[in-house]
């Protein structure tokens, strides 16, 4: 089991996608830790630990019952504060059980369920509380065998999509001057591009217009963000929710939402997402190679540059112990895009 960071179990991570979950309890491991979500009889979403606390046995494996959560071993029923509200078996004058089943802090956000395995923030990153509501078109869950560090690394960093995203993205041979200032906030760390209107892959090509802005969003320890601004004023923003489920293991959670641009669920579903599930599938693809390897020798940290501005900035969350000296406020640099 992975030593994570204490801080980080403060933080809020998404356990599952809300329309998932119908008659029956789902498990998830987050950070090692497996847990069981469940939609209560009244629509209460709850989360706890995945065990019963009279043999231990998965909840997960249960069924929502009018009082509960109902253990599949003896029936203990626990309700959606983990208290225990029925025994099978017991006589009606006798007292219930004072054991429940272990609650995890949990909200219902933007059609994904959050836990929070310890006391810390107190809530979801306002990132992602403060979208524009009606403006998600879709939501997808992917899980790719990588290090969430990794992971959240390769979304937020653009210099491998010339390579990893060939002619999708961008192409190796058109390159150009981009002048990126990197600065914290509150929640995390922002990025911000200018000098680049177009894009020269094909997905910029076909479904895009000249931008005013690009941006670089990370908030919380798990939620990044790319956004887009136009010229025309609409918006576009592709965010990704990173999950670990262990060190080598993360769930990826993909939305994308869109501001006063026409852009129907239907459309964006048929002729952008076999684009963007391409990408997707070329990042997996790489990052699984990252993982394999870095398994096959003695564990080592990556060198890295000045273009690395990702990176020192997740190690100051992810593993402060480790991380070098914070970087400057607001960190500038020109990179060839």
């Amino acid at each position: 089991m992975t030593s994570w960071t204490p801080s980080i179990y403060g933080r809020w991570f998404v356990a599952a996608r809300a329309d998932r979950l119908h008659g029956k309890p789902l498990a998830v491991t987050v950070l090692d830790r497996p847990l069981v979500i469940a939609r209560m009889a009244d629509g209460t979403v709850c989360a706890f630990e995945d065990r019963c606390p009279h043999r231990q046995v998965p909840l997960s494996g249960g069924s929502i019952v009018a009082e509960g959560l109902r253990c599949p071993y003896h029936g203990w029923v626990f309700d959606a504060g983990g208290r225990c509200v029925k025994v099978p078996g017991l006589s009606a004058d006798a007292c219930l059980p004072a054991a429940g089943a272990r609650p995890v802090t949990v909200q219902v956000v933007d059609g994904l369920v959050w836990v929070r395995l310890a006391a810390g923030d107190a809530a979801p990153p306002r990132m992602i509380t403060e979208l524009e509501a009606g403006s998600r078109r879709f939501l997808e869950q992917m899980r790719w065998d990588a290090n969430v560090v990794d992971a959240i690394e390769n979304f937020l960093d653009p210099l491998h999509t010339h390579l990893i995203h060939p002619g999708l993205v961008r192409k190796d041979g058109v390159r150009r001057a981009m002048q990126v200032a990197a600065s914290s906030t509150d929640e995390g760390f922002m990025i911000d591009y200018q000098g680049q209107e177009v894009q020269s892959g094909l997905l910029y090509r076909l479904f895009e217009s000249p931008r005013s802005s690009e941006r670089a969003h990370f908030a919380g320890a798990g939620a990044a963000q790319i956004e887009y601004r136009y010229q025309n004023g609409s918006v576009v923003r592709i965010i990704l929710y990173f999950t670990p489920e262990s060190a080598t293991s993360t769930h990826v959670f993909t939305s994308m939402h869109v501001e006063q641009r026409w852009a129907p669920a239907w459309a964006l579903r048929c002729f952008v997402w076999p684009f963007l599930r391409k990408v997707a599938q070329q990042d997996k693809a790489i990052l699984e190679a990252q993982s394999a390897n870095l398994q096959r020798f003695a564990p080592q940290r990556g060198v890295s540059t000045g273009l690395d501005l990702v990176r020192k900035r997740l190690e100051q969350i992810w593993e402060p112990e480790r991380a070098a000296s914070p970087p400057p406020e607001p960190e500038r640099i020109t990179i060839m895009l």
